[in-house]
């Protein structure tokens, strides 16, 4: 019962750091100083699509389902939960370029209300 709460966590936490590093530039906005969380965030994001770092929450995860009695995950967390469910299988490379888009704006948002704000104070 444990190792299956563990795995289940695991999971609940990939899907928050999915959700922010997709919307947390958006904190920015408000909050200038969550810029370089995550910046940290969606480098090392960038880092497991390209370069395909590890990323430890599948690990944890695969080793508590393991435990459980369950089997790990045929692949990686975007590959079983999202892939073929949130977007079709032959659009991956399309759901990449929207979070980065989404990434992008929220950065570029961030930017101009800085320099705005900066603007005023002067």
């Amino acid at each position: 019962m444990g190792y299956r709460a563990i795995a289940d966590a695991a999971m609940t936490a990939h899907f928050a750091f999915l959700l922010y590093v997709m919307f947390g530039g958006f904190l920015a906005w408000r909050r200038p100083a969550a810029f370089w969380p995550h910046l940290c965030f969606a480098a090392y994001a960038l880092g497991i699509v390209t370069i395909g770092w590890p990323c430890p929450l599948t690990t944890l995860e695969n080793w508590a389902r393991v435990r459980s009695g369950a089997a790990p995950l045929r692949a990686g967390f975007i590959d079983t939960y999202l892939t073929g469910v949130i977007y079709p299988t032959d659009q991956v490379l399309t759901a990449r370029f929207v979070m980065a888009g989404v990434v992008a704006a929220s950065w570029a948002g961030a930017a101009v209300l800085w320099r705005r704000r900066r603007v005023k104070k002067a």
